[in-house]
């Protein structure tokens, strides 16, 4: 008999060692941290024990997961509120990105809209967007995020200024040059999360009407293997708040 065979034997009749109760303490098995053998009692109970200390850490790394995700979860109402208290359509722009920049500590933030209503036409919000970009707008089923490889909505973003997040101004977007360089600090962004903002009011088909762009100097802070729920959250309340600049 091999040990293939011992194994199906006992496993087809796990009564055995009930019936035969005395073999459990003859049996010696190999300690897996180097000492003397051990009965199959005591290994067993270092089984259990290394079962216990996964399951607590797992335990721990949920806990961490929920209070992170409440967190964020406070954050998204702050920055809700502050969007759905904006009266003003031409603040409305400004009050997203910089809200996002300040309730949820990303160093830089852009938007930019297109196909808006005529009295918006010539608006901060509506310049710069090349026909690149809403082709890549149209593509987003989900949010991008990833690393700054110098795309022309990352060139939107403005200067990292260490200890006054939201206070750049779109006039100083300049600065950075094609890198994403601050001129005022130095520091780069490394990555950057791209949203499509679509018409809640139209099919999917055509209704991108905006990109909503956030940059970081953490190149870990977007990543390509990141969840994007909330990120999807936002865009869509964005896109809700700012389809009120088109044309109806």
């Amino acid at each position: 008999m091999n040990d293939r065979e011992v194994a199906d034997y006992l496993l087809a009749n796990p009564e055995f060692f009930a019936d035969h109760a005395e073999l459990l303490a003859t049996i010696r098995l190999a300690n897996p941290h180097g000492k003397a053998a051990v009965s199959l009692q005591e290994r067993q109970m270092e089984m259990l024990r290394e079962k216990n200390k996964l399951l607590e850490r797992r335990l721990a790394e949920l806990l961490r997961y929920g209070h992170e995700n409440d967190s964020i979860s406070a954050k998204f109402n702050r920055w809700t509120a502050r969007v759905m208290a904006e009266r003003d359509p031409y603040a409305l722009p400004r009050t997203i990105s910089y809200g996002l920049r300040e309730v949820f500590d990303v160093p830089q933030t852009a938007l930019r809209v297109w196909d808006v209503a005529e009295q918006y036409l010539q608006a901060d919000f509506t310049r710069q967007v090349g026909e690149e970009v809403r082709i890549f707008a149209n593509s987003l089923a989900t949010p991008y995020c990833g690393t700054n490889t110098g795309f022309e909505a990352a060139q939107w973003l403005g200067p990292v200024v260490a200890g006054a997040p939201g206070e750049a101004s779109d006039t100083v977007e300049a600065a950075n040059g094609a890198n994403g360089t601050s001129a005022a600090s130095g520091d780069t962004i490394e990555s950057i999360s791209l949203i499509a903002l679509r018409d809640p009011e139209r099919d999917e088909t055509g209704s991108v009407f905006g990109l909503l762009v956030m940059g970081s100097t953490d190149p870990r802070r977007f990543h390509d293997g990141m969840a994007t729920d909330f990120l999807t959250q936002i865009g869509t309340l964005a896109s809700a708040a700012l389809s009120r600049l088109l044309p109806r």
